[in-house]
């Protein structure tokens, strides 16, 4: 986590708490966004009497994860709803420091993608525009009660800061994968003029194929015309 000791770790889907009691003894203060009345009782008698601890009964879903302040943000995210709960994350990016969150190995894997990998995509290209992704280690699912059938692992996600054209930017991006393996000429072709696009050296490749800068001044060159 930080190198400093936090002030305050927001952590998401805390269940019975056995994070949370690391985290309470690694921070100031602590806020737990938990969803299901009975963890949330099961968090109330566990730590009963502990004022660095605050239970928000919620669907981080629904919760504005900005509203506590400058923080760190920690937590197992449930696999199926992985990419909505970093949509909240990189929404609240101005007011969280980083991330440390647990997720399928594979997940993580295509955070931290680079070019041309297989595992590099539209997810990849969004993490790393917000944020400097690090893949920190394996969680077998032995470490589990009960084990998962999947691997999970650790990232680390230190938030960037915000520049002016990032949601533009994001959106062609999501053209240039809207179909994964089409040419990026069959991609944009519709969005930009075809003889604009069949101009640039890229025509030819692939989105997994382009880093972040290469795929930006791309989107310069074609929205100049």
């Amino acid at each position: 986590m930080c190198a400093n000791r936090p002030q305050l770790i927001v952590e998401i889907g805390p269940g019975r708490g056995a994070l949370t009691a690391l985290l309470l003894a690694h921070a100031e203060r602590v806020v737990a966004v938990e969803i299901d009345p009975a963890m949330i009782a099961l968090l109330g008698e566990r730590f009963a009497g502990e004022v660095k601890l605050t239970v928000v009964p919620g669907d981080v879903l629904q919760t504005d994860l900005s509203q506590w302040g400058p923080a760190v943000l920690a937590g197992n995210l449930p696999y199926y709803i992985t990419s909505p709960i970093l949509d909240r994350i990189f929404a609240a990016r101005t007011a969280l420091r980083e991330a440390v969150l647990l997720v399928q190995r594979e997940v993580a894997e295509r955070l931290v993608a680079d070019p041309g990998s297989r595992d590099y995509g539209l997810l990849s290209v969004r993490t790393q525009v917000y944020a400097d992704a690090k893949y920190l280690f394996k969680v077998p699912p032995g470490a589990f009660s009960p084990p998962p059938k999947v691997e999970s692992a650790v990232v680390r996600l230190v938030m960037r800061d915000a520049i002016d054209d990032q949601e533009k930017f994001l959106e062609f991006a999501a053209r240039c994968f809207s179909h994964k393996r089409k040419t990026l000429r069959n991609n944009l072709i519709g969005y930009y003029r075809k003889e604009l696009v069949e101009a640039q050296p890229e025509a030819g490749l692939r989105g997994e194929q382009l880093s972040i800068p290469l795929m930006r001044g791309l989107m310069e060159r074609l929205e100049k015309g």
